[in-house]
C-alpha cells in the first residue's frame, strides 16, 4: 500500500491526494481536477507523488465516462511528460509498466472516438508521452492547437511567429493579429508521401481518424518556412525543436 505521507507533490506532503482522489471517483467536477492537476503536474514539474498517482488514474480512466476518462489520460500523459525530470523515484517506465500499457492502450481507443480538435491534439500527444517520444515538450499540442508557434531563424536569428491556423500558414515577424500590414511569406507544406517517421505517422493518424485540418496543418509543421528578414529557408519542426 502506497504511504502517501512519505511522498510529495507541488505543495508539499501528499498525504492530502487519496481523499482528492477518492472525490474525483466519485464525484468528480473541474476544480477537483484542477487542484489534482495543480499538485501533481505544477507548471509541467512533477514529484514522487505524480508517478504513484498513475495506478488511480488508470483506474479512473478505466472506470469513468468519456469526459473523466479524457481528463485521466491527459493528466497521465502529462505526469509521462516529466518522466526524465528529478523526482527520486527512480525509472518510472519499468515500475509503472502495467499502468503505462494500459493508459496506452485506452488513449489509442480514445483517440478515435474524439471529434474535437483540441481534445484530439492533447490526446494524440499523450499517447506520445506514454510511449516515450518527447516531441518538442508540450509545444506541438500547444502550437497545434493554438495556431501558431515562435521561433528563431537559424540564419539571422530574428524572432518569427509561424502561423498554423485561421490565419493562415505563413511566417512573419510582426503582430498579425493586430496589424493588417505585416509582411506574410507562405510556407511551404511538406507533400504527405514525403513525410516519414513522426510526421508521418502523425500524419496518418489525423487522417484516418478524419482530423482533415489536424493533418493539413502537420504538412507545414514539417514543412519548410522562409525567413522574412534574411530569406533563409528552413524547417519549421527543426526549429521549434531547438526553440
Amino acid at each position: 500500500m502506497t504511504d502517501w505521507s512519505q511522498l510529495s507533490h507541488a505543495y508539499g506532503s501528499a498525504e492530502d491526494l487519496p481523499a482528492l482522489l477518492d472525490q474525483i471517483e466519485a464525484d468528480p467536477n473541474a476544480e477537483r481536477w484542477n487542484n489534482l492537476w495543480s499538485a501533481l503536474c505544477h507548471q509541467g514539474s512533477v514529484y514522487s507523488a505524480s508517478f504513484a498517482a498513475l495506478p488511480r488514474l488508470t483506474t479512473i480512466a478505466a472506470a469513468s465516462d468519456e469526459n473523466e476518462r479524457l481528463r485521466a489520460l491527459l493528466l497521465a500523459g502529462a505526469i509521462m511528460a516529466g518522466a526524465d525530470q528529478p523526482h527520486g523515484v527512480g525509472d518510472v517506465r519499468e515500475k509503472y509498466a502495467i499502468e503505462i500499457a494500459a493508459l496506452l492502450r485506452m488513449a489509442k481507443e480514445h483517440l478515435r472516438t474524439l471529434s474535437e480538435r483540441a481534445e484530439y491534439i492533447y490526446l494524440l500527444e499523450a499517447i506520445l508521452r506514454f510511449e516515450g517520444i518527447q516531441v518538442w515538450r508540450e509545444d506541438l499540442s500547444w502550437g497545434l492547437v493554438n495556431g501558431e508557434y515562435e521561433v528563431s531563424c537559424p540564419g539571422c536569428e530574428a524572432s518569427l511567429f509561424i502561423a498554423l491556423g485561421d490565419y493562415g500558414y505563413f511566417s512573419t515577424r510582426g503582430d498579425y493579429a493586430l496589424e493588417d500590414d505585416v509582411q506574410k511569406v507562405p510556407l511551404l507544406p511538406a507533400d504527405p508521401g514525403d513525410l516519414h517517421a513522426i510526421g508521418q505517422r502523425l500524419h496518418s493518424l489525423a487522417s484516418a481518424d478524419g482530423q482533415n485540418d489536424v493533418a493539413v496543418a502537420l504538412t507545414y509543421l514539417f514543412g519548410n518556412a522562409l525567413c522574412p528578414d534574411c530569406e533563409t529557408e528552413f524547417s519549421v519542426a527543426d526549429q521549434i525543436g531547438d526553440a
